[in-house]
This record gives structure tokens, C-alpha cells and sequence, in this order.
């Protein structure tokens, strides 16, 4: 076949496609319709030649060894069998065990009596029908009612065939629908394992998209709280030193207006960095200033020498190898550190010293953040603010830990440890 004979059958298959979805959404509307036009088909071509000839009957022509002698049956006693035979088949989709049972008893009585009809198959189409929608557990019993039935017609027609011949083709034909009947029905269990699998990894892919977007405005909640919480109180406790100091020392209220300019651009560039993450890329390529990289340790400096600017007294020291650590957890360090300081800023006294300790010991960093001022809580009584909430959620991506509270002699305490070891290293 070539590939002008394949895609010139492509609009050919999509169209029976459509066809058969389209009769399989009517056959769930109107079942019965199905049925009916089963019967209807199955008595047009098996009844009527029947009641226009008189059954299968010889006229004494034919070979002697194929010379079958069947009773003749008077019409209605016909119409009366083959209405048992045919009839049942309305509910071969609804209780195929009771159409099968029906079929079968009505082709017993039909054969005992020793009349042939051709409304015999509906024996067969009962049979493939229970394979694809009766229970499992009840194919044994129909079969063995099957056999049953076919042994009865081998004996009839024994005196023109080999009973052995006559069971293996009725056997085979036998089998052939029920195998069928099996097949289908797997085939259709495939096919609704296939559409319901689909439909989980559909709804799979939709809680993943979902759990991503909440995940990103966490992330950015976050970082959004750190940045303008931070920068908003530098800003805050400049304008207020400046304004003091205008009257007192003019020199002192200009540094203020500097540094609050300073604060307000780092501020704007981040905000900036973040934001620029939220862009649709379909708007493309968009003008402004370069993006900055994340902050880090080496930023803590700048950091320090911001709330210095604002009045307080910060001591800051390393220990151990930071030069190491790698960008999440520099990240992720500054972020702690700059909440830190930042709710010392917001709470503590012009006179509040602060000191700021990072430790690095193999595969553990430590955090420590004490100032002298009041003991006040970060947030409302019995409830934590964002801003520790945020600490915690950062320190926890890495295993670690966040604790904080007032110290013996007066002050605040915050103390940070995070699990600097691999993810599937040993433990």
C-alpha cells in the first residue's frame, strides 16, 4: 500500500469514526433501539424463509448420507418457536443470563421435538452476548448448557453425519462466539482503562498546575513580604531620623534624603527582579534596566551597613567555609538574615546593638541574630507574623529549622540551623 492509498483513507477512517461515535451516543440515549433492530434483522432473515418454505425439510432427492428427516411443524407452532428464539434477544444486553436461558431452553424443546429452524443462531448470538456483558462466573453453566444443546442437535442429525463431525462444527461455531464475545469485552475494558487513565493524568496535570501557581505565589508572596518589609522600614526609620536632624544638623537630614533614595532604588530594583519573572512571554522582549542576580552572603555587608545607616549598632561575623555554600542556600540565608534585622529595625531602640553570626560547620549552617533592645514579638500576642512564617518556610526547603523568642537579659533572639547535606546523600 502506498502512502497515497494511506492518506487518501485518512478522511474515510475519521468519518466511520465519527459514525460509530455518533451511533454509540444514540444507543446510550434510545437502548432499545439497538435491540429491536436486532430482532427485527434476525427474524427477516431467519423467520421468514421458514414460514415461506416450511423449515428445513427433504424431499427425498438428495444422497442418502445427507438425507436428514426433520419434523414438519404447523405454522403457528413454528412462529411459536421461533418467537421463543428470537424474542429473548431484546434483553441479551440487559439480563443476558435470562435471554440465554430462555433461547436455550426454547432451542431444546425445538430439537426434541425434532424440527430444525433457521432462528437456531439466536443460540449463538445469546451465547457471545452473555461473554461480553453477563457476569464472568456464569460462562461455565451456559457453556456446559451449550455443549449440552450441541450434543442433542449431533445426535439428530446423526443419521446423515458423523456425530463427531457434527459436534466439532457445532463446537467450533460455539466457541468461535464466544471468544468473540470475550474479545469485545476485553477490548472495551482496555479501552475504558486507557480513557480513565487519561482522565486521572488529565486531572493529575490540572492539580500539578495548580499546586506550581500556588507554589509561585508563595515564592513570590515571600519574596515580595522580605523586600518591601525590609526596605519600607529603613525607609521609615530614615525619614523619621531626618526629619529630627533637619533643624539640629542639616548634614545629618541630607545623608537621610540620600540614603532613603538609595533604599527606595534597591527596593525598585528588586521589586523589578521579581516581578519580571510574572511576565507573559508573549509580550516579548520588554525595555528597562538590567536584571540583578540574586543576593547572596556577600551582600549581608550592604545589608548591615542599610541598618547601620538607620542608627542601629550591628556586629557581623562568619565561621567556616561560606564562600562554598550555593546559591539557594546564599539566597536563602540573606532572605532569614534580612527578616531578621528587619524586625529588629521595626521594634528595637535607636541604642539597640545587634549581633549577626553565620556558622558553617560541615553539613550544618547556623543562624544567629540577638539584639539588646525590648523583648517584643514579632507579631500580634498568640500568633506569628509573616515575616517568621517566611523564615520558617524558607529554612524548611532545606531541612532546617527556625526558632525565635525573647532572651534572659532583654531582647529578641533568632536562631536559623539548615541541612547542608545533598538530597539522596546518606544521613
Amino acid at each position: 500500500m502506498t502512502t497515497d492509498d494511506i492518506s487518501g483513507m485518512g478522511p474515510l477512517v475519521a468519518r466511520l469514526s465519527r459514525g460509530g461515535q455518533r451511533l454509540r451516543q444514540a444507543d446510550r440515549a434510545y437502548p432499545w433501539v439497538l435491540d429491536t433492530g436486532v430482532v427485527v434483522l434476525a427474524f427477516l432473515m431467519f423467520c421468514l424463509p421458514d414460514l415461506f418454505h416450511g423449515g428445513f425439510d427433504d424431499d427425498g432427492d438428495g444422497p442418502g448420507r445427507f438425507r436428514l428427516d426433520f419434523t414438519q411443524l404447523p405454522v403457528m407452532g413454528m412462529v411459536a418457536l421461533q418467537t421463543g428464539l428470537v424474542l429473548p434477544l431484546l434483553w441479551r444486553r440487559r439480563r443476558p443470563l435470562a435471554a440465554f436461558a430462555a433461547i436455550a431452553a426454547v432451542f431444546v424443546l425445538q430439537w426434541s421435538l425434532g424440527a430444525a429452524l433457521r432462528a437456531d443462531v439466536a443460540l449463538f448470538v445469546a451465547l457471545y452476548s452473555l461473554a461480553l456483558h453477563g457476569r464472568l462466573r456464569q460462562l461455565p453453566w451456559a457453556c456446559a448448557a451449550m455443549a449440552g444443546a450441541m450434543v442433542l442437535v449431533a445426535v439428530r442429525v446423526s443419521s446423515a453425519v458423523s456425530v463427531w463431525d457434527a459436534l466439532f462444527f457445532l463446537l467450533s461455531t460455539a466457541t468461535a462466539a464466544l471468544a468473540l464475545g470475550l474479545m469485545v469485552r476485553i477490548r472495551r475494558a482496555q479501552l475504558a482503562g486507557l480513557r480513565d487513565r487519561a482522565a486521572r493524568l488529565e486531572i493529575e496535570r490540572d492539580q500539578r498546575s495548580r499546586l506550581a501557581t500556588a507554589t509561585e505565589r508563595t515564592r513570590v508572596a515571600r519574596e515580595m513580604h522580605d523586600i518591601v518589609g525590609h526596605n519600607l522600614s529603613v525607609i521609615i526609620t530614615l525619614a523619621d531620623a531626618g526629619s529630627y536632624a533637619t533643624d539640629i544638623a542639616p548634614e545629618r537630614g541630607k545623608e537621610a534624603l540620600r540614603l532613603i533614595g538609595d533604599t527606595g532604588r534597591q527596593a525598585l530594583g528588586e521589586l523589578r527582579r521579581v516581578l519580571g519573572v510574572l511576565r507573559d512571554a508573549a509580550d516579548g522582549p520588554r525595555s528597562g534596566p538590567e536584571l540583578s542576580p540574586q543576593p547572596g552572603l556577600v551582600d549581608i555587608d550592604a545589608l548591615c551597613n542599610t541598618v547601620r545607616a538607620a542608627g542601629l549598632e550591628v556586629v557581623y561575623r562568619t565561621s567556616g567555609d561560606t564562600d562554598a555554600l550555593d546559591g539557594g542556600v546564599q539566597l536563602t540565608v540573606y532572605r532569614i538574615v534580612q527578616e531578621a534585622l528587619t524586625n529588629t529595625l521595626k521594634h528595637a531602640d535607636a541604642d539597640t546593638s545587634v549581633r549577626l553570626a553565620i556558622l558553617v560547620e560541615e553539613s550544618r549552617l547556623s543562624i544567629r541574630v540577638k539584639d539588646t533592645g525590648p523583648a517584643t514579638s514579632p507579631g500580634p500576642p498568640n500568633e506569628e507574623g509573616h515575616g517568621l512564617v517566611g523564615m520558617r518556610e524558607r529554612a524548611a526547603l532545606y531541612g532546617g529549622t527556625v526558632s525565635a523568642g525573647p532572651t534572659g537579659g532583654g531582647g529578641w533572639s533568632v536562631e536559623a540551623v539548615l541541612d547542608l547535606t545533598p538530597q539522596g546523600g546518606d544521613r
